[in-house]
């Protein structure tokens, strides 16, 4: 069993408070994967490849939405905000989250977005669309 987390980097972003709207835009086609030790797996796959894990079932996203931390640099300061990430959506270079804010603030705005994915504790289950997934990253498979 491995826990894997992801990062996604996008061009700028922006926060709609009235609908919990993040939208990243210019996102990375490609969303990379790593453990910690002792497996120390890392790769990437493509974002198109990534959204699939909150699909219905019992280990998916969607039933268990992963945390994530928000990274932003705005002119010279870095800003931070813990999320709950749900329902996304990918259209084209734009994916777009509704989130559920567990710590911060979260700016209207920004440029040089980081996206850290934290799935501690997700199994590696034979059954579900998220685990065969996520256990294909043990075979350092690229989407």
């Amino acid at each position: 069993m491995a826990d894997f987390l992801f990062v996604q980097s996008a061009k700028s972003m922006s926060f709609d408070p009235a609908t919990n709207k993040l939208t990243l835009e210019n996102v990375s086609p490609v969303t990379v994967f790593f453990t910690d030790r002792p497996e120390r797996i890392a790769g990437n796959m493509k974002t198109t490849a990534f959204i699939p894990f909150w699909s219905e079932g019992k280990d998916s996203f969607k039933s268990d939405p992963p945390n994530a931390d928000i990274s932003i640099i705005d002119g010279k300061t870095l800003k931070q905000t813990v999320v709950e990430l749900q329902d996304p959506v990918l259209d084209g270079d734009t994916l777009t989250y509704t989130v559920k804010l567990t710590q911060g603030d979260m700016p209207a705005a920004g440029t040089e977005v980081a996206v850290f994915i934290d799935i501690i504790g997700r199994p590696l289950t034979p059954l579900s669309v998220a685990g065969v997934g996520r256990r294909s990253f043990r075979r350092a498979a690229i989407y």
